[in-house]
Formats: C-alpha cells, sequence, structure tokens
C-alpha cells in the first residue's frame, strides 16, 4: 500500500479542519492520538482515520479495528503526519470526525442534574479540561455560553482526552437564552465567586437538587450582572495564601462537591 503524500487532496482537505471556518463549514474537525481516536472510533464519529507507519506499529489493533469496522482507514506518509497533526511530536493518528455539539434543548430534556456552564471561556486548553473534569465527575452535560472558544479546536480535543465523546456538549452565544432554558427545565444555578453568600463547604442541601455551575472567563472571572443571576453565588474557602484559584480548578472543585452530593449513599 502507497503512503498518500502531504499533496494528496484528501490530505490538504483535513490538513484545512486546523481552521476554524473550515470546521464551521464542513461539520466536521480532527482528533489527534491514540485516546481521541478510540474515543471517536467508539462513537461512531469518524469519517476517516490517518495513520502513519510508525503509528501502525505501536497502534496496530485500534487501526485494525478501525478498518474491520468499516471505517476508511489511510496510511499517509511521515511528512502527511507532521503536517495533519498540531504537537510538536505528531503521534501518526488523526481522525477526521464529524462534529459533537447537540442543541441545549437536547441536553435539558434528558433530565440533567449536574451541568458544567463556562461563559466566554476563551482559552481552548481550558476548555477541554473542563470537558475531561465533566466526565471524570459523571456531569451530564457541558454548556458553551455565549462568545466562547471552539471546542473542536485541536488544543480543547487533546486537552479533552477522549471526553469530548463522552460528554454532551452544547454551545449558544446567547447567554440570557441560556439562563432562561436552565431555569425553566427546574435547574438551580450557582455562580462560583470569591465573596459569594454560601460556602461550598455548607452548600451540600444545595447541591443535592438539579444544579448548573456557571464558571467566568479565565482573565476577567464572571460577569457581575451574571454572577448577580444566578440562584446562589457559593464561594470556595482558601485556606492557605493563595489569592485565587485558575479556572480549570476551581471548576474541578465545584463540579466534584456536586457530584459526592448526588452520589453520597
Amino acid at each position: 500500500m502507497e503512503a498518500l503524500s502531504e499533496r494528496n487532496p484528501r490530505v490538504v482537505s483535513a490538513v484545512k479542519l486546523h481552521r476554524a471556518p473550515v470546521r464551521r463549514k464542513s461539520g466536521l474537525f480532527l482528533a489527534e492520538g491514540p485516546n481521541s481516536v478510540e474515543s471517536a472510533l467508539d462513537t461512531g464519529r469518524v469519517e476517516e482515520l490517518f495513520y502513519s507507519l510508525k503509528a501502525a506499529g505501536r497502534e496496530h489493533e485500534l487501526v485494525a479495528g478501525a478498518a474491520a469496522n468499516g471505517v476508511r482507514t489511510t496510511l499517509v506518509s511521515d511528512r502527511a503526519a507532521e503536517a495533519l497533526g498540531e504537537t510538536v511530536t505528531p503521534p501518526g493518528l488523526v481522525a477526521v470526525c464529524r462534529q459533537i455539539d447537540v442543541p441545549l434543548t437536547e441536553i435539558l430534556e434528558s433530565a440533567p442534574r449536574l451541568l458544567a456552564v463556562p461563559v466566554a471561556m476563551s482559552d481552548p486548553g481550558n476548555a477541554g479540561t473542563l470537558i475531561r473534569v465533566a466526565d471524570a465527575v459523571g456531569a451530564n452535560g457541558v454548556v458553551l455560553a455565549g462568545d466562547s472558544v471552539d471546542p473542536h479546536n485541536g488544543k480543547s480535543v487533546r486537552a479533552a482526552a477522549g471526553s469530548l465523546f463522552h460528554v454532551p456538549i452544547a454551545r449558544d452565544r446567547d447567554i440570557d437564552a441560556v439562563l432562561q432554558a436552565l431555569r425553566a427545565a427546574g435547574i438551580t444555578v450557582l455562580a462560583t465567586a470569591a465573596k459569594g453568600e454560601v460556602d461550598l463547604d455548607s452548600a451540600d442541601e444545595i447541591l443535592r437538587g438539579p444544579v448548573a455551575w456557571l464558571f467566568g472567563n479565565e482573565a476577567h472571572g464572571l460577569d457581575p450582572e451574571i454572577s448577580r443571576r444566578a440562584d446562589h453565588r457559593i464561594r470556595i474557602p482558601i485556606r492557605g495564601r493563595a489569592e485565587s484559584l485558575n479556572l480549570a480548578a476551581a471548576a474541578s472543585i465545584c463540579l466534584y462537591a456536586s457530584s459526592r452530593v448526588q452520589h453520597a449513599k
């Protein structure tokens, strides 16, 4: 089998998916590396799997399993693998996938008990990390509200480490509409705030019901106006000398606290 070069039209088309406008127009994105590719294959979202000779040696079962299940598997040259990958040392395993986001109504119709709602999140690495945390604690969905980063961005996909395919994800630029929809679904809206009126350690009663956690932008935090519209503002007690927590750390603590209470026997 001859390996496709970086100039092959299929490879060229796939490489263009590194750009957001192309992803939006095509409804496709790239998942790189064995974790992401395996999760994409498990959910039946792969249109084509590109692999290098080295990757075929390392991930023989993954590539053979994909081919056996009818997925188009394509051997590419090392240079093509480098063009398809975004990391310093490309894994040589890249899947072209159908995008994963769903309408917010679809998530709400499933009667979710725990949602993560990052508002105007701009860092793709943080978006992927938050999706991974949401998956780990058993959250029922992630809602990217406002002018947020594309979760199909390569850095976001890598940071999610496969969780992008496990947790329902919705995107809605209209923050007001998101808040209204959450309330209409009977979900308590919580905001993280350094001076919140409820201490996280004392919030178990609130956390027992269905909740959606609002998390603010990495640089500016949650807009005070949006924070005021939450049902409760929750503060994370900081007992050491750290001035604050970054978004991913705060989200991890809050989502785990909710999960602990909801899964307590």
